[in-house]
């Protein structure tokens, strides 16, 4: 498991100076890593009411989005990466065979909106 804390220099973690830097500068690129924010409400409610097996799996495609960067996203056959067409700068990703979650990109960041578990729900289409 990760450690968050801040260092004890009181100087800026890794994440910390990506996340400055693509917030500060956008000077992003496709083949920089990919960042995962989860912190919008509507997805951690259905994040948090995930029975544990399901949560096993989102959270491996978790780890597998941070070591990816945003090239081997968009070619990524198992994640299917794909543009709602009703909302533009709104995508889908497959987080498990059972689940999608609409996205967006901040720059280097993955933003997650929401989850469902109906596919066409992602798309706003149920």
């Amino acid at each position: 498991m990760r450690n968050w804390r801040l260092p004890a220099s009181g100087g800026e973690t890794t994440r910390q100076k990506q996340l400055n830097q693509t917030r500060n500068y956008g000077r992003v690129s496709n083949d920089d890593a990919v960042l995962l924010d989860l912190n919008v409400p509507a997805f951690e409610k259905k994040l948090f009411e995930l029975d544990a097996g399901e949560v096993r799996k989102v959270f491996k495609t978790f780890q597998k989005l941070q070591a990816l960067t945003w090239n081997e996203v968009f070619r990524d056959h198992g994640l299917r990466w794909e543009q709602v067409k009703k909302e533009p700068g709104t995508f889908t990703i497959r987080l498990s065979k059972s689940y999608r979650t609409v996205v967006e990109r901040e720059g280097a960041l993955m933003l997650f909106q929401t989850l469902h578990l109906v596919h066409d729900g992602a798309y706003g289409e149920k």
